[in-house]
């Protein structure tokens, strides 16, 4: 990826309607080119989607909670591959420390949330042992990466 790559990227984080027009213009490039690295990027999995950012309060998931939890190796792709499946979940990432999995949820609120515990992570076999956070006020949430170039992070 190189620099117009990069500045593509960064531009369409922010805005994924940013027409090829308007990053032709805005990186001083044709818009055929930007068109081409669009689909190109896109194919080769740099861009992995166009989504819309949601307001949690307005799509009624305003609890924000991060479980912490303890699995066994027996079962745990099972475990993650049911987790994965599930809308609730944000992020499910396999940890280091104390914890195997860290996931993380937006929600209805608190009885969605006992529901989804109840129902759905307790019955898997190889969870042993969860423990929940709450967001109380959330001050950033974002998928927007840093996307730094070779020759900032000195690897020339």
């Amino acid at each position: 990826m190189d620099d117009i790559d990069r500045k593509i990227c960064e531009i369409m984080q922010h805005d994924g309607r940013t027409s090829s027009a308007a990053i032709a213009e805005a990186l001083s490039i044709p818009t055929s080119t930007a068109n081409d690295r669009l689909r190109k990027l896109s194919a080769n999995g740099t861009i992995r989607g166009w989504h819309a950012a949601l307001d949690p309060e307005h799509a009624g998931a305003s609890l924000a909670c991060f479980v912490l939890i303890d699995m066994d190796y027996t079962g745990e792709s099972e475990a993650v591959g049911i987790l994965c499946t599930r809308p609730e979940v944000m992020e499910l990432h396999h940890i280091s420390g104390a914890h195997s999995y860290l996931m993380k949820l937006r929600i209805e609120g608190m009885q969605a949330l006992e529901t989804f515990l109840t129902d759905i992570v307790k019955p898997i076999s190889a969870i042993r042992r969860t423990e929940t956070i709450f967001a109380m006020k959330t001050y950033k949430e974002t998928s927007e990466i840093l996307i730094t170039s070779v020759v900032e992070k000195g690897l020339k």
